[in-house]
This record gives structure tokens, C-alpha cells and sequence, in this order.
């Protein structure tokens, strides 16, 4: 029964609740999340988890003021509805509704839209120097995971923070597991603190110990330094904070409001960076996440009795490009020894959880940190292997100049398998992979692709091993069209059935051309279908390659048609509809054709469903119909099928 939570319509309610009453609020504030996330599927185990945290934050501080930033952002519900958008909170990453972060337009509470790791305690750092430039006193406060303190990014923030000495609260919120199990030496020290409860008595000892030891000479004041300094930093169990410059609070319990309210309290005001070490149990107050948290980090919609996953019947038999992608790397593996497979953090997302458990010695799950991951894929391209980084599209972004300096500028045949390329949907802009072409297809040497289907999706993948040459290959976070698909079925111990730069016609028709790349090529299958009802043929080209453009095929498709229309799941600025443009610039002096580039505008996607965000951008059969037909009614006064037979009856 819900008993305070309606009385919640800003963080200053919670100071008229007792202790006690705040952690039935934290309950209440579960089955909330619980409720709304069953039917609109978003990161359920992390805010279970972080309810008790943000509570006790909200009442020691004031974040219309002073500002609260976390990091990636996913954590952040409880945060929401403590923040006045509790009765919108059932829109949660719907069209027009709440985003699933923390979104900047929302809310004052807000001070950043995010949706990325490592950034929190960078922007929390600039934050505080900022305020203390302009004189203006401020709290400020960042939350960090420990799947995000793994990035570089939050090192170099500490190791900033440490040596400007300004006033930053870093609360690391451990829960032993980001997104998938945690990987590397910084989760390992961080298990070791919080397996060994003996650290904060031996500390508290031992310094109360040296504080009243008693002077014995000089002779003996050197050695007693140097021993102090040793028992100190084995018995502070975040030296390594403390090496960076930092206060090292912890660790306690993120359930305990009471704890989490007096520890917040006692180090409000001291000065200098500092950072509270916090332990949370990701997927508290629902056992299906307790135990799966990996599986409910963002979970589909499920059953509130039982926390079963409930499955869209009418996709039980389609096949997403994540998981074709993901077998495809099975079969060739086995074919190929110096195949090798890099995540960061995705293992599931990208399909690659059984290439890890059939080949652990090939696969590497580098953490959130995918400018390692592809500076660690250079190397191992350098010594003949061959490294196949699977990266969200979005997060690639994030390694830039190691694509460009590490695997491009040496010319290292690394295969990039770019997942969800293109409108992802309920998560926003800040996961839209919608600038991939145009930051990668500039840099010399690249080869750039994207798939039809899942068959084509198979054969580009053995394209891509052969190649010496950086490889991208795009797809979206979608299912594959040709529902008979069957892994099987393709011969992976053969040669590819294309070469690179090479498209191909998949209709042909007299009075337009859809010129379709990747995921976009079955849309334009379908206009072309319903084109026909209103006596328009279309030729249908599907491109493959961004780069190198098939252009002898284009030139072509343009010297023969009135329209070419160029459709792509990607920014129209520097996308592949611009290097269609390019190309016929390069080599057709004058043409009577209107090249028409359908594709997303200046502006970044908000959340929404997929399938919708496609239609409303006109970038789905329909739309591609629609504007088809109103660019031959301008162009050549085109009349429909049906206006030419009621002319003849006429």
C-alpha cells in the first residue's frame, strides 16, 4: 500500500519523514519503478539498487542549488521522482514522455542530459571550479558506479580533482556489477575492500595507535615515519583514492539511510576533493533481478508475479542482426584460430556471450573503456591476428582518434562490427547511432558497409576477415527481414559472394530509383512494391558500401532515371546519400536527374519506439512512397494509376 510516496512532490517533503518512514519510501519507490518498467521496458536493477542512496542524498543537500550528476544516468529514476516528475513517471522512455536519463530539458535537478560513462566527475570537477570562479557557493555532488570508474576518462578527472584540491563529493556506488559482470583490476580491488570487513577496524585502530605512540628519540624518528606511512596505507582500504588526492570515506552501507545521512552530514563540509565509498545491492526488493542482474539491467517487459520476461508473440520468429552477427562469429571462429573477439562491457548486447564461452582465450571484454579496446585491437592486428571489435555505434563515438590514430593512420586490418547503427528508439539521443558514416568514412583507407539482411550480414563478416584493411560493418538494433534465414545455411569456409565496393540491382523500373543502404534497402523494397498500385515502376539499389561507393553501378542508376532518392538510417549531413552526391559531382557533367536524400535532419532523435521514430522522420516504405509520389507530381506531373483510368473512361 502505498502510504508516503503521493506525498512526495519535491525533495523538500522528505524532511518531514522519520528515518523509519524514508525506507518504506524507498519500498514504495520500488514497486513504483518495478510497475512502470514491467510495461515499459528500461534499467530496472540498477535503480532498485540505488533507492536508499538518492533518498539520503536528496535530504542532505539541496540539487536545485547545488547540482547532482551521474554518471552514464540510468541509475537516475528514484531521482526523477523525487524530483517532481513522479506523476509522469509513467511515460518513462516513451514518445514525448520521460526520458530513461537524466535529460537536462526535464528539470532543474538535471544539470547535464547524459547517457554515457565516465564523464560524471570531469563535468562535477568543472562544475566546482566554476562556481568558486564566480563566487558562488555550491555543493557538488557526482555518482559514479564502479563499472564507470573503469573508463580513463573518470581516472584523469580524479587525477585532476586530486591536484586542484576544489570541494567535489564523488560517491561510488558499488554494486559488484555495472551492466555485465565487471571485468579487470579496478573491480578486483574494489571486491577486495569490500570482502574483508576487518580494514575499518584494523584502520580506526591503528591510527588511534600512532596518535598516542610516544616519541622516543631521534634517532628513531625516521624509522617510525616510514612506519607509519606503511601501516597507514595498508590499513586504508582506498589508498589509491588517497594517492589521487582524495578523502577516503568508507565503505558503508547504501541501504542504511540512517548511516548514509549521518556519514553525508559529517563530511558535508570538509574541504578538498573527497570520495565516499558506498556497497548497494543491485536488483534490491525484487528477486528476479537480485539474482539476474545482468538480464533485468534492462529488461523487457515481464510478469510483476513472477518477474518472467513476457515475449512478443508476433517477433517469436524474427531474428535480430545482434544475434546473426553473434553466430556468424561462432562458425567463423571455428574455421579461422587468429579470429578474435573485443566487447566493451557488452557481451549480450552484442551478441558475443557464446563466442566468450566457446573461445575464452580468443575474447576480451575490455570494460567501458572503448578507447582501449580499440588501441588493444591495433595490437593485436599489428601481430597477424585478426580482432573484431563489436561497439554500439553510439559508444564507438567515444574512441574516435583510436580508430583514426591506432588502427587507420597503420593501416591494420581491425573489422569494426557497429551495433545498433542508426534510430535505436527508447533511449534516446544519446544511443542513436546516427553519426557513424560521416565520422568514419573520412578517414583514409576505411572500408565502410551495412547489410541488407542477415544472409548479407554473414557474407560481409567474411568479407571483412579477409580484408587487410579497417572494416566497419553497420546494423541496427532491429530484426533481419528474410524471416527463413538460417544460419546453416551459409557456407562460411567459402569465399564471399561479393567483392568490396560492389552494389547490385534488386529491381528494375523505369521511372525512379531508390538507392537504399543497409536496413533502409528492404524499405525501399516495400515502396517499390506499393508504387506499383499507382503505375510507378522503381529500380531498387542496394548499395553495401558507403565507402567505396559501387559508382560505376550509380552513375548509371542516375544517366537512366528522372528521381534517384538515396534513403539511410543515419545523419543527412556527411551520410551516404552526401557520398552518392559526390560521386555523381565527380563524374557526370550534366544531368537532368533530381537526386533527393531521404535521412535524418539537423537535430538529434528523441526517445521513442523505433518503428515510429522511422515513420514520423518519412524515412519507412511509406514515406518513401509518399515522397516518391510527390516528387514525380513535381517533376513530371505524373498522374496515378487511378486518375489515368478514370481519364480513359472519361
Amino acid at each position: 500500500m502505498v502510504k508516503y510516496l503521493n506525498q512526495i512532490d519535491g525533495p523538500e517533503d522528505l524532511h518531514r519523514l522519520s528515518v523509519d518512514e524514508l525506507h518504506q519510501l524507498a519500498d514504495e519507490i520500488r514497486e513504483l519503478v518495478i510497475d512502470v518498467v514491467s510495461r515499459n521496458p528500461g534499467h530496472l536493477a540498477s535503480n532498485l539498487g540505488i533507492a536508499e542512496l538518492t533518498i539520503a542524498l536528496h535530504c542532505c543537500y539541496e540539487f536545485d542549488v547545488d547540482k547532482l550528476v551521474f554518471d552514464v544516468g540510468h541509475q537516475c529514476y528514484v531521482h526523477k521522482i523525487l524530483t517532481g516528475r513522479r506523476k509522469e513517471f509513467q511515460t518513462l522512455r516513451q514518445y514525448k514522455g520521460l526520458s530513461g536519463f537524466p535529460n537536462k530539458k526535464e528539470s532543474v535537478y538535471d544539470p547535464f542530459t547524459t547517457g554515457h560513462s565516465g564523464d560524471a566527475i570531469s563535468t562535477a570537477l568543472g562544475l566546482a571550479c566554476g562556481y568558486e570562479i564566480l563566487g558562488r557557493k555550491r555543493n557538488v555532488v557526482a555518482v559514479v558506479g564502479d563499472g564507470g570508474m573503469g573508463p580513463g576518462m573518470s581516472f584523469e578527472a580524479l587525477n585532476h580533482a586530486g591536484d586542484l584540491k576544489k570541494d567535489l563529493l564523488v560517491v561510488l556506488n558499488d554494486n559488484e556489477i555495472a551492466i555485465s559482470q565487471t571485468v579487470g583490476a579496478f573491480s578486483k580491488y574494489l571486491n577486495k575492500i569490500r570482502s574483508d570487513p576487518l580494514y575499518n577496524d584494523l584502520k580506526n585502530e591503528m591510527f588511534h595507535m600512532l596518535n598516542v605512540f610516544p616519541v622516543l628519540g631521534k634517532p628513531i624518528e625516521g624509522v617510525l615515519e616510514q612506519m607509519t606511512e606503511k601501516i597507514r596505507r595498508v590499513a586504508s582500504p582506498g589508498q589509491i583514492f588517497v594517492d589521487l588526492g582524495f578523502k577516503y570515506y568508507g565503505p558503508i552501507d547504501g541501504h542504511d539511510i540512517n548511516v548514509l545521512m549521518d556519514t553525508l552530514k559529517d563530511i558535508k563540509n570538509v574541504k578538498g576533493p573527497k570520495l565516499l565509498h558506498v556497497i548497494t545491492s543491485k536488483g534490491k526488493g525484487f528477486k528476479p533481478a537480485i539474482l539476474n542482474p545482468t538480464q533485468y539491467h534492462s529488461a523487457g517487459n515481464f510478469q510483476l508475479s513472477n518477474g518472467q520476461i513476457v515475449e512478443n508473440k508476433k517477433s517469436e520468429k524474427k531474428t535480430p542482426y545482434t544475434k546473426v552477427f553473434g553466430s556468424a562469429m561462432l562458425e567463423l571462429a571455428k574455421i579461422n584460430p587468429k579470429i578474435m573477439a573485443i566487447t566493451a562491457a557488452m557481451p549480450d548486447g552484442t551478441g558475443l556471450g557464446p563466442f566468450g564461452e566457446k573461445f575464452p582465450d580468443r575474447y576480451f571484454d575490455v570494460g567501458i573503456c572503448e578507447q582501449h579496446g580499440v588501441g588493444f585491437a591495433g595490437g593485436l592486428a599489428t601481430n597477424g591476428l585478426k580482432p573484431v571489435a563489436a561497439i554500439y555505434s553510439t559508444f564507438l563515438q567515444r574512441a574516435y582518434d583510436q580508430v583514426f590514430h591506432d588502427v587507420c593512420l597503420q593501416d591494420l586490418g581491425v573489422v569494426f562490427a557497429i551495433d545498433r547503427a542508426g534510430i535505436v528508439g527508447n533511449d534516446g539521443p544519446t544511443h542513436n547511432g546516427v553519426f557513424d558514416i560521416a565520422y568514419l568514412k573520412h578517414i583514409p583507407g576505411t572500408i565502410l558497409m551495412a547489410p541488407k539482411d542477415g544472409a548479407e550480414l554473414c557474407e560481409m563478416l567474411k568479407l571483412a576477415i579477409e580484408s587487410d584493411s579497417p572494416v566497419a560493418i553497420r546494423y541496427p538494433k532491429d530484426n533481419i527481414p528474410d524471416e527463413d534465414f538460417n544460419i546453416k545455411d551459409i557456407k562460411f569456409d567459402a569465399g564471399p559472394a561479393f567483392g568490396i565496393g560492389e552494389g547490385e540491382i534488386l529491381l528494375e523500373g523505369r521511372d525512379v530509383a531508390i538507392i537504399g543502404y543497409g536496413a533502409t534497402v528492404q524499405f525501399a523494397i516495400d515502396a517499390a512494391e506499393m508504387l506499383k498500385a499507382d503505375n510507378v515502376e522503381a529500380t531498387v539499389v542496394n548499395a553495401r558500401f558507403a565507402k567505396p561507393l559501387d559508382e560505376e553501378l550509380i552513375i548509371d542508376v542516375v544517366n537512366n532515371h528522372k528521381i534517384v532518392i538515396t534513403v539511410e538510417d543515419h545523419m543527412l549531413a556527411g551520410g551516404f546519400g552526401s557520398s552518392v552526391l559526390e560521386a555523381v559531382n565527380d563524374n557526370i557533367t550534366a544531368s537532368n536527374c533530381k537526386i533527393i536524400r531521404l535521412g535524418i535532419p539537423d537535430t538529434f532523435v528523441e526517445a521513442g519506439v523505433r518503428k515510429d521514430l522511422l515513420k514520423l522522420l518519412g524515412m519507412d516504405a511509406d514515406g518513401l512512397h509518399d515522397r516518391i509520389m510527390e516528387e514525380l507530381g513535381k517533376v513530371m506531373q505524373f498522374k496515378p494509376k487511378m486518375e489515368v483510368a478514370e481519364a480513359a473512361g472519361a
